[in-house]
């Protein structure tokens, strides 16, 4: 089981701040009704404004099962937070996360298959082109989730 699925830390340790056009108003964005203006740019998952907090998607008991009630439409200071080792490296945001609910840093050892980085570029070349021919990557708007004002 991925570590993060038995943490749940993170996500009650910092304000989860990002920039408006990642709501629901553009293409599957955060939910609106889980958010509140931060400033004229930004908008907040609510629970996070202050500290001590806990964001409004998380569902979890700290330290032994957790998960996010928006995973695929979380903001993207959420997809930025990696657990610690989980690519080979650290993470200092998970590690300050975990210490502060009395939980043990992660380590190489806690992850229960081999990881490697691997670069994008890799990733791509992996991939095979998708049915029906179309280049690969998409061309920008092909997918349906421009958001522009």
């Amino acid at each position: 089981m991925h570590p993060c699925l038995s943490c749940g830390a993170c996500c009650s340790a910092y304000r989860v701040a990002f920039h408006w056009l990642e709501s629901a108003d553009c293409d599957n964005g955060v939910p609106v009704h889980l958010t509140e203006p931060l400033d004229r740019h930004r908008l907040v998952m609510r629970g996070t404004r202050s500290m001590p907090g806990r964001c409004t998607a998380l569902d979890a008991n700290i330290g032994r099962r957790a998960r996010c009630t928006i995973y695929e439409r979380r903001p993207s200071v959420c997809r930025d937070v990696s657990a610690a080792w989980e690519n080979g490296r650290p993470s200092p945001q998970c590690e300050r996360a975990r210490i502060a609910h009395g939980l043990v840093p992660l380590t190489p050892n806690d992850w229960p298959w081999p990881r490697r980085a691997v670069s994008d570029a890799q990733l791509l070349d992996a991939l095979e082109p998708p049915p029906g021919g179309r280049s690969w990557p998409p061309e920008h708007g092909a997918m349906g989730t421009d958001c522009v004002r």
